[in-house]
């Protein structure tokens, strides 16, 4: 098989899977993508916290599916599904929960992005002298660069993709890479959003996640200043 059949192959699979999936929550959970569209717009996550919870054994599907699907679309944020999570389940599934479908989410959306949509990726970094340099960088270092860009918290997921999917990074680094590194940007949205709307009860452990992370991140990026310049 060629490259432009496979290629063709792998589109219309994608395509296919998301408008499956789409039918089959629009079909099982009726009035369910005007509730979170309306959501989503608002920013109240209190409101989609509970809304969620109305679906009462199911809601944590829907909200894995739901997070998987902003993700996908890539230009939607996903902070406010991620503190929701933390409200609903709690910081730690709350966390799990997030992780694993931004995840599946941002790997999706880089599929769509290389296979479907990569003229649309290049116009986006095109527009920045800055993301030229750092895509021709990361396709000599993907791993490491996807990893680095991944475990930064409230960065535009977009934007990533889309340097990843015109990049020479392999899905199987893309995977890796993200798998780790939206680990810890999606644990620190998730305690900073719980904790910022529950904040009489979290101001302490609130103020202290938000030092030591400023720390650690400052210590990051000053390691792969070094490492960047070094290549």
């Amino acid at each position: 098989m060629n490259d432009k059949k496979k290629e063709r192959y792998i589109q219309l699979g994608l395509l296919g899977g998301l408008v499956i999936l789409g039918v089959l929550v629009y079909v099982l959970v009726p009035g369910f993508y005007d509730d979170m569209w309306e959501l989503i717009l608002s920013g109240d996550v209190q409101r989609m916290a509970e809304v969620l919870q109305s679906y009462g054994p199911w809601a944590m599907v829907i909200s894995f599916v739901l997070d998987v699907l902003i993700n996908a679309l890539g230009f939607l944020p996903s902070i406010f599904f991620s503190t929701a999570n933390g409200l609903l389940f709690g910081v730690v599934p709350g966390i799990i929960i997030s992780w694993l479908a931004e995840t599946v989410g941002v790997v999706l959306s880089f599929m769509i992005m290389r296979y479907i949509l990569r003229d649309t990726a290049h116009k986006v970094i095109e527009k920045s002298e800055f993301l030229l340099k750092v895509d021709d960088f990361s396709g000599k270092n993907g791993l490491v660069m996807m990893l680095f860009a991944r475990s930064i918290p409230y960065f535009p997921s977009g934007i990533i993709t889309a340097l990843g999917a015109i990049s020479q990074i392999s899905l199987r680094d893309y995977i890796i890479a993200n798998l780790i590194g939206k680990f810890p940007s999606t644990a620190l949205e998730v305690i900073v959003g719980h904790d910022a709307v529950l904040l009489q009860d979290n101001l302490g452990r609130l103020t202290v996640v938000i030092l030591i992370a400023s720390v650690i991140y400052f210590l990051l990026w000053k390691g792969y200043q070094r490492w960047a310049k070094q290549r």
